[in-house]
């Protein structure tokens, strides 16, 4: 039993990287344009994003566009694996806890199990997401690699910099990963029960993961807003202490929608096409991992 536990946990890593991977090299560029908009104060417009996404492919190429995806990928990779893993394990702990061991979770157990989940892989991968956003809002001359953005931040800035933003990011994780979990399983629970099927289909997953991404991302959408602000003030000339000042600043400078409310429009593209690929590559793969096992194990 020991040793199907281990492999759960391993299924679950390995499946969860690959999703994270997949789903965030797909919108890496949307991704970028959008944390451009979120740390300065020009207008958002679809117009004004393409034009961003249109003169940075006709001055710095078009692999610029993935500027920084290196350190999405090392900063994404872990956090989903973490983040996954998290989840079954405290889908089971909560299902043992409320008397539900291998039956679907209730509403309000399905929505903390995502939210503790989210919570812990941002607690343990936040200095990499720092490093990510640095790297997308600066001209590539200023940091060559992940490495050197540790090094001048910690030297130039202090280490508790690598953590500047981190209470947002936790208070914006916990609506975010909450729903965006307790979503896409409770669609999933719905559609069993009334389609008699045991699992949805490709498609379908990626429709209920879409839908799990738009409204988990919208409900927490301005914490991230203040997490860039604080994440990038170094950089950008602004100094935020705390996330009630830097609310008040953009919404003074900004307005509230047009601030706290900056490049969410992008997000509906880009978020729904994330989560969905992030959540049916995950579930695809633990099936496929599943499959290769039971394979293997009757070939024994």
């Amino acid at each position: 039993q020991g040793n199907q536990e281990k492999k759960k946990v391993l299924n679950s890593l390995m499946s969860g990287a690959l999703a994270g991977a997949v789903a965030k090299t797909a919108v890496a560029p949307l991704d970028r344009t959008k944390i451009i908009f979120q740390v300065s104060s020009k207008r958002f417009s679809a117009k004004e994003a393409y034009r961003l996404i249109y003169h940075t492919y006709l001055n710095e190429g078009f692999w610029s566009l993935w500027r920084g995806n290196s350190a999405t990928m090392v900063r994404v990779i872990p956090y989903a694996a973490i983040q996954f893993c998290a989840h079954e394990e405290y889908k089971q702990l909560l299902g043992s806890y409320y008397g539900f061991q291998g039956k679907a979770l209730t509403p309000f157990p399905r929505f903390i199990a995502g939210s503790l989940a989210g919570t812990t892989a941002a607690m343990l991968t936040y200095p990499l997401d720092m490093v990510r956003a640095r790297m997308a809002v600066t001209p590539k001359e200023m940091y060559s690699n992940i490495v050197q953005v540790f090094i001048r931040i910690s030297r130039e800035e202090g280490l508790k910099t690598l953590y500047r933003g981190f209470t947002p990011t936790i208070l914006g994780v916990i609506p975010y990963a909450g729903l965006s979990f307790f979503t896409y399983e409770t669609l999933k629970k719905l559609h069993a029960d009334h389609s008699g099927k045991l699992q949805p289909s490709p498609p379908e997953r990626l429709l209920f993961g879409a839908c799990a991404g738009l409204i988990g991302q919208s409900a927490s959408y301005p914490l991230d807003v203040v997490r860039r602000r604080m994440q990038t003030a170094g950089v950008m000339g602004h100094t935020y202490s705390s996330i009630l000042l830097t609310m008040q600043e953009i919404i003074r400078e900004e307005g509230l929608i047009r601030g706290l409310y900056k490049g969410l429009s992008m997000n509906w593209v880009k978020g729904p096409i994330a989560v969905g690929i992030s959540f049916t590559t995950f579930d695809l793969t633990q099936i496929l991992l599943r499959k290769l096992q039971h394979s293997t194990n009757v070939e024994r």
